[in-house]
């Protein structure tokens, strides 16, 4: 039994663990997250910006089937699927025929799913949702491939960018670089000198880089997302940013030391808000999300004074703390006895200690 095999096996069991315990007869799961968790990894996306696929799974108490249409089996069973799922499919033209036969397969009975049907089906129950979560040590080996090559392409571009760049290009390049290593580029910020105070979330625009600039990448690969945050600058970095950027990586030390295993979410988010006022910040907290845990969503619970979900070992995460002009961003994971990894870390990147962790500073290019 080959590794997929073998996780999809016991991913198959906690689904028909979670029938049991609410006595129903079927699961379906459409989202490009759960469709990847299922499955070890493979992808039901062709929109990119889309949350569900053309592909869906669906499992009862004796079999599991990946539902799709005629335009799209073929390449599934040739390309996609582990041999744990049997194909189901229908006309390209009738969505109904799929309907009909999973009444038909559940026996009209009760249906759960990720996303479901309003009046019909029944939502996902949280012991399932607490499995996406927490990585089987399969799916951490291919979560530090995607956040190695995730960070290669980050360093790649960052090193090859000139300040006469717009931030199209940069956001072009980043984007060339996580296609050709497999990743969808699910996201990629970019702020030019300009921009960078003003905003948190800048979107590409066609303005120049100038002397410096962010890049964000939410980079998808197996259906877990690598998030990291990167600067550069084109000279020397002005003291005042050089300092601004210091604050944030003391800031984000602090909300490090504090994820450990069934620590609360919102204890984090806590600790993160007394660091900012430590820094003389203290609207900061207000003025940007300040990550969660991450996964098979690029943020899967976004951290808030209300979040009391624990984090577990095993459990990915992206903190992103920030102040105009200055971010921090890696993907980490959690090991057993509440050792951090980081799954972004490139040692080609210039980094500096704090508190024992190497974390990046902007690189200046001359």
């Amino acid at each position: 039994m080959n590794r997929f095999t073998e996780e999809v096996s016991t991913k198959l069991a906690l689904i028909r663990n979670a029938l049991s315990e609410t006595e129903a007869q079927g699961v379906r799961l459409r989202g490009t997250d759960w469709f990847a968790w299922a499955t070890a990894g493979a992808s039901n996306t062709v929109l990119l910006t889309a949350e569900t696929g053309v592909a869906e799974v669906l499992v009862t108490a004796g079999d599991a089937w990946v539902l799709t249409d005629e335009i799209e089996a073929q390449r599934f069973k040739d390309e996609e699927l582990p041999n744990n799922f049997k194909v189901h499919v229908n006309p390209w033209a009738d969505a109904a025929a799929r309907e009909s036969f999973v009444r038909e397969v559940t026996h009209d009975g009760k249906v759960l799913s990720d996303r479901p049907i309003a009046h019909v089906e029944k939502r996902l129950p949280e012991s399932l949702q607490l499995h996406k979560k927490v990585l089987m040590s399969s799916e951490l080996e291919r979560y530090r491939e995607v956040g190695r090559k995730a960070s290669e392409a980050m360093t790649e571009v960052l090193l090859a960018a000139k300040p006469t760049w717009t931030e199209y290009q940069l956001a072009g390049a980043g984007a060339e670089a996580l296609w050709a290593r497999g990743l969808h580029p699910a996201l990629t910020l970019v702020a030019g000198d300009r921009r960078l105070p003003l905003y948190r979330h800048a979107t590409a625009t066609g303005e120049s880089l100038g002397r410096q600039a962010m890049l964000v990448f939410c980079a998808r690969g197996y259906g877990v997302y690598a998030n990291l945050t990167r600067f550069v600058s084109f000279g020397k970095l002005p003291d005042k940013d050089a300092q601004l950027h210091q604050h944030v990586r003391e800031i984000e030390s602090l909300a490090l030391a504090a994820c450990q295993p069934e620590t609360p979410l919102n204890q984090v988010y806590k600790t993160l808000e007394q660091a900012y006022h430590q820094h003389g910040y203290p609207q900061a907290i207000y003025q940007h999300h300040q990550g969660g845990t991450t996964g098979y969503l690029s943020r899967e619970v976004v951290a808030n004074p209300n979040t009391d979900e624990s984090l577990k070992e095993n459990m990915a995460m992206a903190w992103n703390p920030s102040l105009p002009g200055a971010k921090i961003e890696d993907t980490f994971v959690i090991l057993e006895g509440g050792k951090l990894e980081n799954l972004t870390f490139d040692p080609n990147w210039p980094s500096v200690e704090v508190e024992g962790r190497q974390r990046p500073v902007p690189v200046e290019v001359t």
